[in-house]
């Protein structure tokens, strides 16, 4: 009897293990033709942001800043402030860069000639010390040094009507002009540009 309940068990076990796959409970489910199939797209890069390094830009060794350069009261005069009185200071008439070794700087009245008269320096050295303008150019020719070469005109006196009011101009040695200003300053003040030779 125990052969035969063994062999009933081995027997139901066996049959269970050639049973086909077909019928098991697990289904896979057939994919609609119709159904739309969605992409997906790849996520964007993010480029980190580079900042560029910054550039350095190095100082002008030339740089002239005239309220620096007015401060000396041993060459210029403190100017005033009056009420309606522009001309009681310093003027700053620009630095201009040049390679010429030499330099023509003409001037005259610029208005009604009525006897105004100016001193000229050169990099604080007098070169004219008295010059009356009139209604013609006078020119006056320098040697540039390398570098920095400023020229102040001093007003000595306003004429019979004030200010000091003159037109200058600035040629290099080929005739080329370089500038050309007038400048409006009162007595002892002083009209002042600078020229750098490169």
């Amino acid at each position: 009897m125990k052969t035969m309940l063994f062999l009933i068990l081995v027997g139901s076990f066996s049959f269970q293990g050639y049973a086909q796959s077909e019928f098991s409970t697990k289904s896979k489910a057939v994919p609609d033709k119709k159904m739309e199939i969605k992409k997906i797209n790849p996520p964007k890069e993010i480029e980190p942001k580079v900042t560029p390094p910054a550039v350095v830009k190095q100082p002008d060794p030339f740089e002239i800043n005239p309220e620096e350069l007015f401060k000396d009261r041993n060459l210029y005069k403190e100017p005033k402030d009056s009420v309606g009185i522009f001309y009681r200071r310093n003027q700053y008439l620009g630095s201009f860069k040049t390679k010429t070794i030499t330099s023509s700087i003409r001037f005259r009245d610029a208005a009604f000639v009525d006897g105004d008269k100016i001193k000229i320096y050169l990099n604080d050295k007098v070169v004219q010390p008295e010059v009356r303008l009139d209604g013609t150019f006078k020119e006056l020719k320098i040697d540039l040094v390398p570098g920095i070469n400023k020229i102040d005109f001093e007003a000595l006196n306003e004429g019979s009507a004030s200010p000091n009011t003159a037109q200058f101009e600035v040629y290099d040695d080929k005739g080329t002009a370089i500038t050309n200003q007038p400048w409006n300053v009162g007595t002892g003040y002083k009209a002042t540009i600078v020229l750098v030779r490169e």
